[in-house]
């Protein structure tokens, strides 16, 4: 009997294209992570909701030189370490700064605390309700943020510095007075005494600035913080050529001549008026 050989042939199928976005790595989304992809992850609350206007002290605190703290090696060791005792001791601060013993043993604000505090990324943002506030109350809240700055260099630097490898050395304020509106159900705020104030937060290399506006400094500063300051003329990028501000005077004196150069005094400035 004969054997009958059969060869199976096997037709060739088209080789499918793969998917570029398979390809490239990318994840195909589901349809219930593409809704939660929306501006509710803001946290802004309702967006529609009509601006609330208030009259605001806005403090714009800057930690120079934090963007090279985390770019270091075992940043993930040491930035937790850092916010940890640095926000600790930045509240306490403020809260000491506000308050004043009463009779009785008593301690009582003698300002409002902020009604928001907001991380930045490498600083914070303090928001006060001036509405009700004395010209007094503005002062003291003021001298306490250049109170916040000094401790900062010379108590909380150093002994950060046994602890963290390089930590950001100088912490700066801007300070500013204005209008403020509320975005969502009052979850956030913008407004020009805002961006004031993180613009005097980075004149020259100072470390603290405020406007002349809207401070009354030479009727309502204490008189042991009225004599820290000097009144100077300088330009502020996106307010005006000669904003009289007033800057930490020790500070101002320990700048180069070329750095004084930016600031007018104000008997030139007056005479050509």
């Amino acid at each position: 009997m004969k054997r009958i050989l059969v060869k199976r042939v096997r037709t060739a199928r088209p080789i499918a294209k793969a998917d570029p976005r398979l390809q490239s790595g990318t994840r195909i989304i589901d349809n219930p992570t593409i809704r939660k992809f929306n501006p509710t992850m803001l946290d802004l609350g309702d967006i529609s909701t009509p601006c609330q206007e208030k009259e605001a002290i806005a403090a714009v605190f800057d930690l120079t030189g934090f963007t090279a703290f985390c770019n270091q090696v075992d940043s993930y060791l040491a930035i937790p370490r850092f916010l940890n005792d640095f926000l600790e001791w930045f509240f306490k601060r403020v809260r000491e700064g506000l308050t004043e013993a009463n009779y009785g043993n008593r301690n009582m604000l003698a300002a409002e605390l902020p009604f928001m505090v907001k991380f930045l990324g490498d600083g914070l943002l303090l928001l006060w309700n001036a509405r009700r506030m004395t010209e007094g109350q503005i002062c003291r809240i003021t001298a306490t943020l250049y109170q916040i700055c000094r401790a900062y260099r010379q108590e909380f630097y150093p002994q950060m510095s046994m602890t963290v490898n390089k930590p950001p050395r100088i912490l700066r304020c801007g300070v500013a007075r204005g209008k403020i509106f509320s975005v969502g159900n009052g979850h956030d705020y913008v407004g020009h005494c805002i961006n004031n104030a993180s613009r005097l937060s980075k004149v020259g290399s100072l470390s603290f600035c405020f406007p002349h506006r809207g401070f009354q400094v030479r009727e309502h500063m204490p008189v042991e913080y009225l004599r820290l300051f000097v009144p100077k003329y300088v330009y502020v990028r996106g307010v005006g050529e000669n904003e009289l501000v007033w800057v930490v005077k020790e500070e101002f004196e320990r700048l180069s001549e070329k750095s004084k150069g930016l600031f007018r005094n104000l008997e030139p400035v007056m005479a050509s008026a």
